[in-house]
């Protein structure tokens, strides 16, 4: 009994210190975190624009259906503030090297944005196993001239992954004679996009029954458009120099076999980690290159 009183009775001390303890904190000033937590954080629900357009198609948002589907996507990528931060940053780096590929095949300049939806602008591996930016299946990626083995795989090559794209959207574009279509074929595939529409006796998207995954995809990007497009009205705030910087690289021509990567790369000044970075597409620690091939690998500049 007596333990029992004791332990009791120490059970009733410390209750009483975390009264007292935050009793004395409530009557203390708010730091200014506190203060912007407790007063100004809320979830709203969000605006949709009157307007929408993808590629310069009109998305109709009078369909209640694809309303829905539009404020699903901005919610979403609006409240999910990490990755959409994140999103801010990489495009800063990496669309200065998509958007010139995109003009110079005559593609509107929205598709930028597939491949944000696709990868997150990283190069990353799904499991069905598309890689890179772009997400190329490999038996795509050759078909349309890339190269796919374990030596090298330019799936991750940005500037040749893109431009494969830019071919794979050309074909569909004038396959469906519209953007949206080729977007949307771009994940479901051109027979398949094909197919439903055969099967259900329409020609646009919008009007499409598909599966969940393509029927979020146009919406996802139209939805990644009007956030990155509009930073501050979605509540995204930072700087110019919170984003990531483009790296000024150099190109080395090379049509011989590189035996040693990693020499390789001390030869060029840099380490083999730096090298890889700039040359994900490099999957060895050497180069075959059994044909002669003229390879362009990026090197930082110097900096002056």
């Amino acid at each position: 009994m007596n333990r029992f009183l004791a332990f009791v009775g120490l059970i009733a001390i410390v209750l009483l210190g975390a009264v007292l303890f935050f009793g004395n904190r409530s009557s203390e000033p708010l730091d200014q975190a506190e203060k912007t937590t407790n007063t100004s954080y809320s979830v709203r629900a969000l605006k949709i624009p009157e307007t929408l357009t993808f590629a310069g198609e009109v998305v109709p948002l009078e369909k209640p259906a694809i309303r829905e589907r539009i404020d699903r996507e901005l919610l979403v990528n609006t409240y999910w503030q990490s990755n959409g931060l994140l999103l801010f940053k990489k495009a800063h780096k990496y669309f200065p090297v998509i958007e010139p590929i995109l003009k110079k095949n005559g593609i509107p300049d929205d598709f930028k944005y597939l491949a944000v939806i696709e990868s997150g602008l990283e190069n990353v591996t799904s499991p069905k196993g598309a890689k890179g930016f772009w997400q190329l299946l490999k038996s795509t990626a050759r078909e349309y001239g890339l190269e796919v083995n374990r030596n090298v795989d330019e799936r991750y090559h940005l500037e040749k992954a893109t431009q494969t794209a830019c071919d794979y959207i050309l074909r569909s574009k004038e396959r469906f004679g519209s953007w949206t279509l080729a977007a949307a074929a771009y994940n479901a595939g051109n027979r398949g996009v094909s197919k439903k529409l055969k099967v259900q006796r329409v020609t646009d998207y919008y009007d499409l029954l598909l599966g969940e995954e393509t029927e979020r995809y146009v919406p996802r990007m139209v939805a990644i458009k009007e956030i990155l497009s509009h930073p501050e009205k979605y509540g995204f705030v930072f700087d110019q120099e919170d984003l990531y910087q483009p790296t000024p690289v150099t190109l080395v021509r090379v049509d011989t076999a590189i035996s040693d990567i990693a020499l390789f790369s001390k030869n060029m000044g840099i380490n083999y980690k730096l090298l890889k970075r700039h040359n994900p597409w490099l999957r060895e620690n050497k180069l075959h290159n059994r044909s002669g091939k003229v390879y362009q690998i990026k090197l930082p500049a110097k900096q002056s």
